[in-house]
């Protein structure tokens, strides 16, 4: 498994920001069957300033947001189905894609649910990385299939339904 960590605020040091996103990309993977030493994923660890200016050069929405993802393949499903999962390239590996999540709207998120911001960001990271599997919450039968599987792995790391 190869994560590559980009932090652009400090604060994410902090937090353990790496520690963070392995646990969750190691529950993520474990759950789907997914051999996690063949998987490549980015996180960019940013603050409201940057992921405003990604929010609005990749989907047109001038504000910050909480977590941004960009898969490296389109591997979204039928409305209401489950994503196939991923298969290796000719190189044995799987490349998911990028991900980036900001420490300040996490941060104000969480004191507002009244969460343990970590148990905030597992939750996003987790979102993300279901993200880059073709999971989505455009419309309703897709949001329960995704948050559904969120609440079970967030359960197997002892942190409550977020929803």
């Amino acid at each position: 498994m190869q994560i590559d960590i980009d932090i652009t605020d400090a604060r994410w040091e902090t937090l353990g920001l790496a520690q963070i996103s392995t646990d969750a990309l190691t529950a993520v993977l474990a759950r789907l069957g997914i051999d996690p030493e063949a998987c490549e994923v980015s996180i960019l660890g940013c603050d409201d300033a940057r992921i405003k200016e990604l929010n609005s050069d990749f989907r047109d929405k001038d504000k910050a947001t909480n977590v941004l993802s960009w898969p490296a393949q389109d591997r979204s499903a039928d409305l209401g189905q489950v994503p196939e999962l991923p298969a290796t390239d000719v190189f044995g590996e799987v490349e998911l894609g990028d991900i980036a999540i900001s420490y300040d709207t996490c941060v104000n998120e969480a004191e507002a649910a009244n969460k343990p911001i970590i148990h905030h960001v597992t939750h996003l990271v987790i979102h993300g990385i279901l993200h880059l599997l073709g999971y989505d919450h455009i419309n309703d039968a897709d949001a329960a299939i995704m948050e559904q599987l969120e609440t079970e792995l967030l359960e197997t790391m002892g942190i409550p339904d977020p929803y």
